[in-house]
């Protein structure tokens, strides 16, 4: 997943999260505060007691889809960070050294709930852990937004492979996954079927994972 960050974030240069603000303006960081800031409160709370965690990647959706009025490209890229479930990056360095990276972030106790709170069930057999698969939303919204932007050349998948491939000498936290990539092509299939109907929402391709998996199996 840090893999998708490396391809979307060369756009964005200013420091995580100091720019934090309250009025949410129509800009990257005002989408990424008021996302993050809606996963960490206690009506999102009070939501997972009622949906599972695909419909509640849809209700996160919903929210980018109506904060930006309807702008596909501008919610998918806020939604690729607001989905991150860490605010930093920790690489290798020169001679063995290491190098921590800040990605766009909200401040450090709005981060943290938002990660407590972050669907992770999104596949049907994901693993039963505190952690789960909270990586793959950032993967699937990161990709979407490579898609729906840059599809006429394949960018998208593109920086998928090749971000994960680096991924396992780069960064030291990282590791080349299958599932990853899987998650990658779901993203870009969403973005494709999402210009066809822009009231799709994102469970309706996550649910096809299912027939990769068992496609895959055979």
């Amino acid at each position: 997943m840090r893999k998708l960050f490396l391809s979307v974030s060369i756009f964005l240069f200013i420091p995580a999260s100091y720019c934090f603000q309250n009025n949410y303006d129509k800009s990257f960081y005002g989408g990424l505060f008021y996302l993050s800031e809606f996963i960490a409160s206690d009506q999102f709370a009070e939501l997972r007691k009622n949906h599972n965690d695909p419909e509640l990647v849809d209700l996160i959706y919903r929210k980018a889809y109506d904060f930006y009025d309807g702008d596909i490209s501008e919610a998918l890229l806020a939604l690729t960070f607001a989905c991150l479930p860490f605010n930093r990056i920790r690489t290798r360095f020169l001679f063995g050294s290491e190098l921590m990276i800040p990605l766009p972030s909200p401040p450090e106790s709005v981060f943290k709930t938002k990660v407590k709170n972050l669907p992770k069930n999104i596949f049907f057999n994901s693993p039963e852990t505190e952690f789960s698969d909270k990586d793959k939303l950032a993967h699937f919204f990161g990709n979407a937004f490579l898609r729906y932007n840059f599809g006429f050349f394949n960018l998208s998948k593109f920086m998928g492979i090749f971000v994960e491939t680096v991924e396992e000498g780069l960064f030291i936290e990282g590791g080349y996954s299958n599932l990853d990539i899987i998650t990658n092509h779901l993203g870009e299939l969403f973005a494709e079927s999402v210009k066809e109907n822009n009231s799709l929402l994102p469970s309706s391709v996550l649910n096809v994972y299912q027939l990769f998996y068992f496609r895959m199996r055979q």
